[in-house]
């Protein structure tokens, strides 16, 4: 049998949980041997807006260096 390679979820936006920032949209980055995921300090008024954020070059390489700085501790 072949065993099934783990692979962690992409990064992806979701309600912002706190109450004094309610309404808006956050980044959540799963990172490896970690049970809670990596937040992204910056909020989005929009879902849209945090997906766009995520696939931009400037949130593509925020998102490679909380994963590089994960890998080094």
């Amino acid at each position: 049998m072949k065993k099934k390679e783990r692979k962690l979820p992409p990064a992806y936006a979701a309600e912002t949980r706190d109450q004094r920032l309610a309404g808006t949209f956050e980044v959540l980055v799963p990172v490896p041997e970690r049970n809670k995921p990596h937040r992204v300090p910056l909020q989005f008024p929009t879902q849209i807006a945090a997906e766009n954020w995520i696939h931009s070059p400037e949130g593509k390489e925020a998102i490679a260096d909380i994963l590089a700085d994960a890998q080094k501790k």
